[in-house]
């Protein structure tokens, strides 16, 4: 039987750290909090890697409409 996207999700929140592609380019990697229907997502311990480095953000809340997907990290 396949699992639906928000079961994946719920095996993931609050153990391994994600990884959201947004629009506009930016990866944002981080511990997933919580999130809703909306894709509404709450990220604990994020951060971006960009041309300076590592970017330690914190805690962030994301809004649904600039995700374009978001997928378990392989650490």
């Amino acid at each position: 039987m396949t699992k639906r996207p928000l079961e994946i999700l719920d095996q993931v929140l609050n153990r391994q750290p994600v990884i959201i592609s947004l629009k506009g380019g930016r990866e944002i990697r981080g511990v997933l909090q919580g999130y809703d229907v909306h894709m509404n997502l709450v990220l604990d311990k994020a951060e971006e890697e960009g041309e300076n480095g590592i970017a330690e953000l914190g805690t962030l809340i994301v809004r649904g409409d600039n995700v374009i997907y978001i997928s378990p990290s392989v650490e």
